[in-house]
């Protein structure tokens, strides 16, 4: 199974709410299922970004004490709820990337070209902002929801360096929110690899 049907697979088991279908469709028209996750670090090989966003589900649903059966904890968000921000919080960067040609050195020291990954920002609406912005033009995201989407990138947010009162706040009211952040984390530095630097 690819990571694309893997991703469709999950989506379509857990996310039901109105417009579930819309948004998917319009995945489905980007280069979501074909994108890095990033430029250099984690997942920046074709497909980085929906096996990235596997991950950090699957981390999410660990985080908040599910059973590998996907019955839900006494307390603590829905499946869908859990779908919904691990799935689709780096949503954001759908047709956000671009392909460029560069030189390098070889082993046998000859100049090659090879493709590079570099942003091509089409929405610059910030990251996790931009994609609560996107889901609500398909499905409505409860707050809860919203925060843990807004607020996934933690202090490596561009936004809240320095620190920031509406991220402490945001954890502190939002327990989810944290918790995304600390599964996008996980998912990054223990389940994805880093590209070797050229």
């Amino acid at each position: 199974m690819t990571k694309k049907e893997e991703f469709i697979e999950i989506y379509r088991k857990e996310i039901h709410r109105e417009g579930a279908d819309k948004l998917l469709a319009w995945l489905e028209k980007t280069d979501f299922f074909t994108a890095p996750a990033s430029t250099r670090y984690h997942g920046a090989y074709e497909g980085g970004l929906a096996e990235h966003s596997i991950h950090v589900f699957e981390r999410l649903r660990a985080l908040c004490g599910l059973e590998s059966q996907g019955k839900a904890a006494l307390k603590g968000p829905s499946v869908e709820t859990m779908a919904v921000c691990g799935l689709l919080h780096d949503i954001c960067k759908a047709d956000f990337y671009a392909v460029e040609m560069r030189n390098r050195k070889n082993g046998q020291g000859q100049w090659e070209k090879y493709p590079f990954y570099v942003v091509n920002d089409q929405l610059p609406y910030g990251h996790g902002e931009k994609s609560v912005y996107i889901i609500s033009g398909f499905m409505r995201l409860s707050r809860e929801e919203a925060m843990a989407i807004r607020w996934h990138m933690g202090g490596f947010d561009e936004a809240v360096k320095g620190g920031s009162y509406a991220l402490t706040g945001a954890y502190g009211e939002y327990p989810l929110a944290l918790l995304t952040h600390l599964a996008d984390m996980q998912a990054t530095y223990l389940d994805e690899t880093k590209e070797e630097q050229k």
